[in-house]
């Protein structure tokens, strides 16, 4: 598999929880030929050409900065804090972080595969949650207005991010 492709949350997904009721809960994934570490995609997406354009834009407009250094540190569990994000939840597979609104989560997982043809692979997963806003007015939950508008765009931005780790994880093999 060399593409991006949609897929259901795995079983046992940390961001499971939060594929249920009135939020949305996305999944993408991806294979990768050998072996990868949580720790090594984790580095990858956050430090990819792509992932550094959104910390740039974190340091300018939410005062969030972040280095490779601090990615780096996200990855190996030596820090909880990244940019706009702190870790919610951690396995050796897993990486839940949930932004500074606590609106949003953003997740990577890594599952080993072997194929029919005894080769050795990871797969690369990566999603997002968005939790609805509660309408103080009407007394139930909505995603709002500007979530529809973005959902497109959310949609391709994920399979590009995903796609930018893949690629710098294939130049590190």
């Amino acid at each position: 598999m060399s593409v991006i492709e949609p897929s259901i949350l795995p079983a046992s997904s940390l961001l499971q929880a939060y594929g249920a009721g009135s939020g949305y809960a996305d999944c993408f994934v991806t294979e990768l030929a050998g072996a990868t570490t949580l720790e090594s995609f984790v580095e990858a997406f956050y430090t990819s050409p792509l992932f550094k354009v959104e910390r740039a834009m974190l340091r300018w407009l939410a005062s969030r900065p972040s280095s490779d250094l601090d990615a780096r540190d996200l990855a190996t569990g030596a820090r909880t804090m990244f940019a706009a994000w702190s870790v919610e939840a951690r396995s050796s597979d897993q990486l839940l972080l949930a932004d500074f609104t606590g609106r949003t989560r953003s997740w990577l997982m890594v599952e080993p595969f072997e194929s029919p043809a005894r080769t050795r692979g990871t797969r690369l997963y990566f999603g997002s949650a968005i939790m609805p806003r509660r309408d103080k007015r009407a007394g139930r939950e909505h995603m709002g207005w500007a979530f529809h508008a973005l959902l497109g765009f959310h949609n391709l931005y994920s399979r590009m991010l995903l796609r930018s780790a893949r690629t710098m994880l294939k130049r590190q093999a």
